[in-house]
């Protein structure tokens, strides 16, 4: 009997031992790939993680079915959508300051993007959860209606306020079917990849850069802005189909050999609404969509309001607005059933900092970008095509980079490092913009400045989107891009809203003040309209106070939007040091089936 009796002492040493070399290996993971050890400890691999819901499930099924070749093929059609979604936006962005000239409203070109930018911001959030619950191709239809309606809308629009319901419903599509292509490309990609894919797919924005603004100005010389929306919307739903018919064709086939199968409902009606208000949590969305809504839509229509911020809805919106913020936190970590996003991910440091990133990203952008083509064009005399090859020349550096970027993250694993390298470009790029954003600098500085916040832009943009899906399983992403994509959103409307009060505020008392006597008269007129600034000749004294006044307010808004570069380095600062590479090869690759 003597030796039970030892075997025990020996086996708890055995044990004891075990569980010592886990621990040491669960240290050395925690050091090398910057994880925290409560997440190291659950098996956070898609094999292992909660019920994907029927959206996530479906797409699985797809990719677990289909060849390389079909694969390959969506990555074509799917590149196809993007490039004329590109040129689409190219286009009406260039012709923006001239259909708002066209009802007398040039004044108003921020503040229709920021009400715009708002909307679909928050929209993407209910789209997330359509896209999770029911599938991709759903939503990715819904989007496509929207904007074909509102494409629609805008060639027919007779006055300002329908031309602004016009676009806020375009925004809404266009920005929600460039997020579910953004999904569905992360469907079909492994997180090493993942990047240079999202590279290549952006990089339509090079041909557009230079197409856009050239088709843009021959609509509006040959014919006008409203047969150049009547061109896209046939063209857009033209490409589209061909997705929507690929897709539905693997689910399909899916279902046929049983790799995803047909489940059949026996909800009631009204048990079917009170499922889906818990599957999307509706009080969730509602509360974070009043947060942002409420807090950001004063900042556009303060100086409408019959007292300006003193007016009592403004300020019930903002005191209502930021109640909903400690509302959310409470429904969220109490009462939610299904969690908009599990409240760890809500925590993540590096899902939080991303989402920073890319909102302090957009502010400081679009507070000194906002009115710049319309500098370019009365101060420096640039065409409709120069003014925009150089305003276009932001987001044409970051598409020729965005592939090499993505490259270099697959090579090393690391996406923390090289957001670093981003600041020094950023904070070099805003700095110069103070000193050259002035009448007599020469163009080519100005594109300079162009080109080194577009390369620190986009390292941001490449690395924040996939520090945001690094932590999370497959049946977060579609969540957690639909969240950073909503605080650039946010960061875009503060931008917006900061240029649209500096424009408005200040731009009529400095061309009052510096108009001969003889014109003061027609101070509103010329600050209203495009058009007319641009008639005066050069030498003239109303020529020389338009530009006087550019001059002064563009140097406003840029010293705006340079103050906030440096929360751009403390929101990245804060992400956890995750290798990519490394968590793949430990856990496996995030989604599932035929990915690149």
């Amino acid at each position: 009997m003597a030796a039970p009796t030892q075997a025990v002492p020996e086996q708890v040493e055995q044990s004891r031992i075990s569980i010592e070399r886990d621990v040491e290996k669960l240290d050395t993971a925690v050091k090398t790939n910057g994880l925290d050890a409560d997440e190291d400890l659950k098996d956070n691999s898609d094999a292992n993680s909660e019920e994907f819901q029927d959206g996530v499930a479906r797409v699985r099924a797809i990719t677990a079915t289909w060849s390389k070749q079909t694969m390959w093929l969506m990555f074509a059609l799917l590149y196809l959508v993007s490039f004329i979604d590109a040129l689409m936006n190219s286009v009406q962005g260039t012709l923006n300051p001239y259909i708002t000239s066209s009802f007398n409203k040039h004044g108003l070109l921020a503040s229709v993007s920021v009400v715009a930018t708002i909307v679909s911001g928050c929209s993407k959030l209910t789209l997330a959860k359509i896209i999770d619950i029911w599938g991709r191709i759903e939503g990715f239809l819904c989007m496509l209606v929207l904007v074909i309606i509102s494409l629609i809308m805008k060639a027919t629009c007779k006055n300002m306020e329908a031309y602004v319901g016009a676009h806020t419903l375009y925004w809404v599509g266009h920005i929600g079917m460039m997020y579910v292509v953004d999904v569905m490309l992360a469907d079909f990609t492994s997180l090493r990849n993942r990047m240079t894919m999202f590279g290549i797919n952006g990089t339509p924005l090079i041909a557009s850069t230079f197409a856009g603004p050239k088709i843009a100005e021959l609509f509006y010389n040959n014919l006008n802005f409203r047969w150049a929306f009547g061109a896209f919307t046939i063209m857009i739903t033209g490409i589209c189909i061909p997705v929507i018919l690929v897709m539905l064709h693997m689910q399909r086939k899916a279902l046929k050999i049983g790799a995803l199968p047909e489940k059949e409902s026996t909800r009631t009606t009204l048990q079917s609404i009170q499922h889906y208000f818990v599957e999307f949590d509706v009080i969730g969305i509602i509360l974070v969509t009043a947060v942002f809504s409420l807090i950001l839509l004063p900042f556009s229509i303060a100086t409408y309001a019959p007292n300006g911020w003193a007016s009592g809805y403004i300020i019930a919106m903002e005191v209502l607005g930021l109640l909903c913020v400690p509302t959310f936190y409470i429904w969220e970590s109490r009462f939610a059933r299904v969690q908009f996003l599990p409240w760890k991910y809500l925590k993540e440091p590096t899902i939080v900092g991303s989402c920073l990133l890319y909102g302090v990203m957009f502010a400081s952008v679009f507070a000194w970008n906002a009115y710049f083509s319309s500098y370019l064009q009365v101060v420096h005399r640039l065409s409709i095509t120069s003014a925009n090859y150089v305003l276009n020349a932001f987001s044409l550096t970051s598409a020729i980079f965005g592939p090499l970027i993505g490259m270099l993250i697959s090579y090393t694993g690391e996406f923390k490092w090289t957001a670093y390298s981003g600041i020094p470009c950023v904070l070099l790029g805003t700095a110069l913009l103070i000193p050259f954003r002035q009448p007599d600098t020469h163009v080519g500085i100005l594109t300079m400045t162009q080109i080194l916040n577009g390369l620190g832009t986009g390292i941001f943009a490449t690395c924040g989107q996939l520090a945001v899906m690094s932590p999370v399983t497959h049946q977060q992403i579609a969540v957690v891009v639909a969240l950073w994509g909503m605080f650039g959103s946010i960061g875009a409307s503060v931008g917006l809203a900061i240029a649209g009060a500096i424009w408005n505020n200040s731009l009529p008392k400095e061309l009052y003040k510096r108009l001969p006597e003889e014109s003061k008269n027609l101070s509103a007129t010329i600050f209203g309209d495009m058009v007319i600034q641009l008639s005066y000749e050069d030498g003239t004294l109303e020529r020389e106070a338009i530009v006087g006044a550019y001059a002064v307010v563009q140097r406003q808004m840029v010293i705006a939007g340079a103050c906030l570069v440096p929360l751009c380095l403390a929101s990245i600062w804060i992400w956890r040091n995750i290798n990519v590479k490394k968590v793949e090869e430990e856990k496996g690759v995030q989604t599932k089936g035929t990915v690149w």
